[in-house]
């Protein structure tokens, strides 16, 4: 039985993934994404890993909520946009997002709640701990693979430095250019 739901939620995971590509409008867009990384947080959960999906929602699916604020906001455009972003946000534009979305909840439902009643009755409660933990976790990462970890986080450093250092150099240039003309 959870060969078919992980089936259907991959097949979810796939449709909705296409659509948020080939979708021409954004806030379509991350609607479909947001159904995309819900969706990939049920296959974590169905396959053992409950943090895994935990951290799927909380960073991805989060993530693009703050993202998809952060659209709306910019595109505001004034009393124009108002209309625009009540054609947006109505239902009938994003209905393929809800039924998409309503589906991977009745599948969580009926994981939760209809499955361990006929299919957990001989396993211990041993048994259905979680698989890994979060120590296992950061001691895979940082055991064999500490240096890695640490010339990433000196790459992203240098980055940021480098951003700032940039964006300085542009307003230093900027706030020249504005002067000579005066």
């Amino acid at each position: 039985m959870l060969e078919t739901i992980f089936i259907m939620t991959a097949t979810i995971t796939l449709i909705s993934a296409l659509l948020a590509i080939t979708a021409h409008n954004v806030v379509h867009a991350l609607l479909y994404l947001v159904v995309t990384m819900l969706a990939i947080s049920l296959i974590f959960f169905i396959l053992g890993s409950s943090f895994a999906a935990a951290l799927q929602i909380i960073v991805y699916a989060g993530a693009i909520m703050v993202l998809f604020i952060f659209v709306t906001m910019m595109l505001h455009q004034g009393e124009k946009s108002l209309a625009q972003e009540r054609h947006l946000f109505h239902f009938s534009t994003s209905i393929t997002a809800f039924v998409l979305c309503s589906i991977l909840f009745c599948e969580l439902a009926f994981i939760l709640f209809l499955a361990p009643s006929e299919t957990l009755n001989d396993i211990s409660i041993a048994q259905l701990a979680p698989a890994i933990t979060v120590k296992q976790i950061g001691q895979q990462l940082y055991g064999p693979y500490s240096l890695l970890v640490v010339i990433s986080a000196l790459m992203l450093l240098s980055a940021l430095i480098t951003a700032i250092h940039i964006s300085k150099n542009a307003a230093s240039i900027e706030i020249k250019t504005e002067e000579s003309n005066l």
